[in-house]
Parts: C-alpha cells; sequence; structure tokens
C-alpha cells in the first residue's frame, strides 16, 4: 500500500478514486510513564515516554486507515493527513484520513 500526502504519485496515474478513509486510534498516559515525564520536566529534555506513545499512535492509525484502503481494493492513499485531539486530561486521539485510490496499470 502506497501513502503519500502529495495529490499523486510520481510515475503513476490514478486510475479511479475510491473514496475517504480514515484510521484512528485513542491513547491513554501510563501512571509510570507519567511520573518518569513529570521528572524529566524537572531537568529538561526530551520526554521519550510521551514521543514512543506518540509514535505507537500514529503507526497504528495509519495501519488501519491503510486496512480501511484495502477493504476498498485500493493500491494507495493520496492526502494522508494525521490530526491529534484531546479526549481527556490523559486521553488522546489520533486520526489518519486521506484518498483511497486504484493505480493505472
Amino acid at each position: 500500500m502506497i501513502l503519500v500526502t502529495t495529490e499523486t504519485i510520481p510515475n503513476r496515474d490514478i486510475a479511479e478514486a475510491l473514496g475517504l478513509v480514515r484510521g484512528s486510534t485513542v491513547r491513554a498516559k501510563h501512571v509510570g510513564s507519567d511520573i518518569v515525564a513529570s521528572l524529566r520536566n524537572l531537568v529538561g529534555g526530551e520526554v521519550r515516554e510521551y514521543a514512543q506513545l506518540l509514535t505507537a499512535a500514529r503507526e497504528q492509525a495509519l495501519d488501519r486507515m491503510a486496512e480501511d484502503a484495502r477493504r476498498l481494493g485500493a493500491d494507495a492513499v493520496v492526502g494522508v493527513r494525521l490530526e491529534t485531539s484531546t479526549i481527556t486530561q490523559a486521553a488522546s486521539e489520533v486520526l489518519a484520513y486521506g484518498t483511497a485510490v486504484r493505480l493505472e496499470r
């Protein structure tokens, strides 16, 4: 599955647009990670615990979007975008979306 942020794929022609596809996940912070992150806030630097949490959430949202596209018979998703939103103080949603397309052979 080809995933691109652009509206076209270089050297490939789009035969058909199949529609909007999306994938999302909601992740909550872990109490242990919160404690370590709070300590790291005191001394500064990257909060790796949260960075890892968000990286995994983005990957899962993209995987779910790609699976949605496969169900439509797509070869690729163009115009891929990621959004985040806060659900509660301790949980956030990551949403991936784009347009599923079938490519010329």
